[in-house]
């Protein structure tokens, strides 16, 4: 099995809106992924996809009957997708999930580092991003890539009010580069991965004035 970090096209939209779905309480609409990826010219949509169906764990299956009960893979080929923004000196990771079948192990940093990285060659001075203060898991992940709490936004999420912590990385750091190279060095052989996303420029143009759906299909 190999994994393939890519750019998100307009095919893609139905997997990634029913992972965000099982992801996030106040999940994007279709229409949002669309925009971001066709009409967006600051947007870096990208995805985690497979080359062979993923064994669902049978402790997964059982504890989240009836969803996969008696799957021994899941159809879908995309194990989870991220969103990073390029807004001046800024790179913002806007979301990042992982199909619930396939948390804890290590896909999420594969997202992660890949939006870091991307973050840095497009020239960015830092990289931002919001994040529960509660969820504790991620916040361990993302200082091992170097981030920091800058400040903490009171009630930010919505549907309960959470705080969130404002947490950023800044790429000028004495040997962030080499750090984050080697990390993603680490990744790729540990997975297979091919990365199409993190030196590459996007796979389509924007044309917020004449795009048409069927040039990114």
């Amino acid at each position: 099995m190999s994994l393939h970090l890519r750019y998100m096209l307009l095919r893609d939209v139905p997997e990634v809106a029913m992972i965000d779905r099982l992801s996030f309480d106040l999940s994007w609409s279709p229409r949002t992924y669309e925009f971001e990826i066709a009409e967006s010219d600051q947007s870096y949509m990208v995805v985690l996809e497979t080359d062979t169906p993923l064994a669902v764990p049978f402790w997964r299956r059982w504890w989240n009957r009836p969803a996969w009960w008696g799957r021994d893979t899941l159809p879908q080929r995309l194990i989870g997708f991220g969103g990073l923004w390029k807004v001046q000196d800024e790179a913002h990771i806007s979301t990042i999930a992982v199909h619930p079948a396939y948390r804890g192990q290590g896909y999420g940093e594969i997202l992660l580092a890949g939006m870091v990285g991307r973050g840095l060659t497009l020239g960015a001075s830092y990289n931002a991003l919001e994040v529960r203060v509660s969820n504790i898991r991620a916040q361990n992940l993302y200082r091992k890539y170097e981030f920091q709490v800058k400040e903490v936004k009171p009630r930010y999420y919505r549907n309960n009010d959470e705080d969130a912590y404002d947490m950023r990385a800044y790429y000028h750091t004495a040997g962030f580069a080499e750090r984050l190279a080697a990390r993603q060095a680490l990744l790729q052989e540990r997975f297979s991965l091919i990365d199409s996303y993190t030196q590459s420029e996007r796979p389509y143009t924007v044309k917020p004035s004449s795009v048409q759906i069927s040039d990114y299909l």
